[in-house]
């Protein structure tokens, strides 16, 4: 049976999806083998497997710092939000219901042999499992259906750190309400507190440490800096992704839709020479650009329709008719056609609607999910302005629910999904290569691709091309042991090490 430590937070965002990577990291770096598992995980932001199974992509990045490959086992339930009120349902990867919050809490105890047997299963492969709670334990009106934070704790009987949050300040009174509201063996399953995201001289805190190690009866395992690693966060709120960047000969935005999925697939390109990479909000104008990105969503009709009552569509047809790039992903692809036609009314009660019309193409939502890794090819005929990347091999993963002809102007052709042979077109582009999309997540992450993207718009705007771009895996490698430098340096491991045997 494996070892096991669990991080439960006062509150979301409070960073524990980046700690439990730290410590998959720093644990694979002392020769475990190491596996992340959160039971239920609530975000657009997903991942396919290498079995065509859809899992929570913090997870996803969890197993890269473990250096293992991602498994549903880490993430039996996934829920995806596709309004305020419903989510879809995902359990082992693939799609069971929809259901509103009512709903979902009286089936979550069904859940719990199902939670119980995939951390069963990983725990017999590996040395170490790293858990993650979701929220706070001290949701105290949903203590009895609990099946992420205390309830799981007790289901798999793990030790629990609790992680706070000081850079939004009142760090101190969350930490001590958490653990007031919690009932006496909940708060002998914790054995020690994280204080995160700390700015400023470690000296001028440490008086109150120990005031609050004196209050909670709980020791400090350790105050983790507030730290400027490159690591895909879980959830698209988070500010880091949102700022709007400064500089940069090439100008790219992306539009933040209402229910924006797998905003990371961009994340490549902040990290690009003479680049600058921002974000559209609500209530924001698009202004000038050389490069407009329309992402993947959860509610594609949605979100179109929010482009259209916002005038946002109107700027990205006057971008159109200013010659600028305009590049859609997924769900942005899938708007950027002529219609999108919803038979089923899977995304709510409009049947069809008209959309952007920047490419000939149309969309049928279908009521079964692609869940696929693919490896493609950019089509060779692709008009001159695109030649830096015509040809090009590239790999990642199609997650939607709607079927487009992509007629005879497909972006690329699919020759490889879940590893067997395909022959599929895949997106579509314009006669002048200004305008494309593709169902493809996870595109940027093809180095060549990126560097013969860029290339174009550099060639469009009279500037030289660029010669060389870091490869974004490895970068993500580097990023990882930052990362586990620092929260090494900041914990008590040899603390967290015994905790987790005193529990085995």
């Amino acid at each position: 049976m494996s070892l096991k430590i669990m991080l439960q937070g006062t509150a979301s965002s409070v960073g524990k999806s980046l700690l439990t990577a730290a410590l998959c990291r720093i644990f694979k770096q002392d020769g475990y083998s190491v596996a992340p598992f959160k039971s239920q995980n609530m975000a657009l932001n997903s991942f396919i497997t290498d079995e065509g199974l859809e899992m929570g992509r913090a997870q996803v990045v969890q197993a890269e710092a473990a250096g293992i490959k991602p498994s549903v086992l880490m993430n039996p339930v996934l829920l995806k939000p596709s309004s305020d009120k419903n989510c879809q349902v995902i359990l082992r990867g693939r799609v069971y219901d929809s259901m509103d919050a009512s709903e979902y809490q009286k089936f979550k105890p069904k859940l719990l042999n199902m939670i119980k047997e995939d951390f069963d299963r990983l725990s017999e492969s590996y040395d170490i499992i790293v858990i993650e709670g979701a929220g706070s334990p001290a949701e105290i009106n949903l203590r009895d259906k609990d099946i992420v934070n205390m309830g799981l704790a007790e289901l798999v009987n793990s030790p629990v750190l609790i992680v706070g949050d000081i850079d939004k300040g009142g760090v101190f009174a969350s930490i001590a309400g958490t653990l007031l509201l919690l009932n006496d063996g909940e708060r002998d399953r914790v054995k020690g507190v994280i204080i995160n995201k700390f700015r400023g001289d470690l000296e001028i805190l440490k008086p109150g440490i120990k005031m609050l190690e004196d209050i909670i009866d709980k020791d400090v395992i350790g105050v983790v800096p507030y730290t400027d690693v490159y690591v895909d966060e879980e959830d698209g709120a988070t500010d880091v992704y949102y700022k709007k960047g400064v500089g940069g000969l090439i100008d790219i935005a992306v539009i933040n839709l209402p229910h924006i999925s797998n905003f990371t697939d961009f994340e490549p390109l902040k990290k690009l020479p003479d680049v600058n990479l921002r974000y559209v909000n609500k209530g924001e104008r698009i202004g000038d650009c050389d490069v407009l990105i329309i992402p993947g969503s959860k509610n594609t009709i949605g979100d179109l329709n929010a482009l259209k009552s916002s005038g946002i569509s109107e700027e990205i047809l006057n971008l159109r008719r200013c010659g600028k790039f305009i590049v859609g992903i997924c769900g942005g692809y899938q708007m950027m056609g002529k219609k999108i036609y919803d038979p089923h009314l899977i995304e709510g009660p409009i049947s069809e609607i008209d959309g952007l019309g920047l490419l000939d193409i149309e969309t049928v939502i279908s009521e079964k999910k692609v869940t696929t890794q693919v490896e493609a090819q950019i089509s060779g005929d692709l008009p001159d302005l695109l030649a830096p990347i015509k040809g090009l091999a590239v790999n990642g993963y199609e997650i939607h629910m709607g079927l487009t002809d992509a007629g005879e102007k497909s972006f690329s052709r699919i020759v490889l999904r879940n590893g067997k042979s395909a022959y599929l077109n895949d997106g579509s582009v314009s006669s002048d290569g200004k305008v494309f999309g593709t169902y493809i997540h996870g595109i940027f992450e093809n180095s060549d691709f990126v560097k013969g993207f860029i290339n174009a718009v550099r060639r469009s705007k009279g500037l030289s091309e660029i010669n060389y771009i870091e490869d974004y895996r490895k970068f993500k490698e580097r990023e990882y042991d930052r990362l586990a430098d620092v929260v090494r340096n900041s914990l008590d491991i040899g603390r967290i090490y015994e905790i987790m045997k005193g529990c085995k």
